[in-house]
């Protein structure tokens, strides 16, 4: 296994890549194009299930690893910390396909009054834990790439640049010569065509 810094970075901000692609696939109520449908909800619990398991095998292979680098206790830690996150997202999203399965089987008795509210709290409730998700799964990808960062800073050179960058702009200094003579004939020459 290659567990230089710098590759350690890259598996790192690829997992927070899946954790934000697992975000944009999550559904939005209301919008005709990610409203929340039972079947993409499993895939994505299914999906979740994966990314788990991955951030198992990525604590797994490293903690079995004889020879360790400095760094690897810090990666370690960082993919074990969003097995959380990844677990809170993936139930949340049990939580969307139960409310979907209740609205789904209550759906010929829509127009009772008290089949009605239970309908409006399922839901309030799916919102709730798809608001849930998308916290853990940003939360989660927000780790990655800030452990990604401290596992292998940014270049020299790249430092550099930043440290070179300034905020605030400088404060205009006199124009050139060349400049206020020209404007000057330019406005003389207007004047007199007049």
């Amino acid at each position: 296994m290659d567990n230089t810094p710098i590759s350690d970075a890259l598996v790192l901000r690829a997992t927070a890549s899946a954790f934000d692609a697992q975000r944009g696939k999550l559904p939005v109520p209301g919008d005709p194009h990610r409203s929340p449908d039972a079947v993409a909800v499993a895939r994505q619990i299914s999906e979740l299930g994966k990314l788990i398991t991955d951030l198992g095998d990525e604590v797994l292979f490293r903690a079995a690893d004889q020879d360790q680098a400095p760094h690897t206790p810090r990666v370690i830690t960082s993919f074990a910390a969003v097995v959380e996150p990844a677990g809170e997202a993936a139930s949340a999203l049990g939580a969307v396909a139960h409310q979907l399965a209740f609205l789904n089987q209550t759906e010929s008795l829509r127009d009772q009054p008290d089949a009605r509210d239970a309908r409006e709290a399922a839901v309030r409730v799916m919102e709730d834990a798809l608001a849930t998700a998308d916290a853990a799964l940003r939360d989660g990808a927000n780790s990655l790439h800030a452990a990604s960062a401290t596992v292998s800073p940014p270049s020299v050179r790249l430092q550099a640049a930043r440290s070179r960058s300034t905020t605030a702009a400088p404060a205009p200094g006199p124009p050139p010569p060349d400049v206020t003579t020209s404007v000057a004939s330019s406005s003389a020459r207007i004047a007199r065509g007049r």
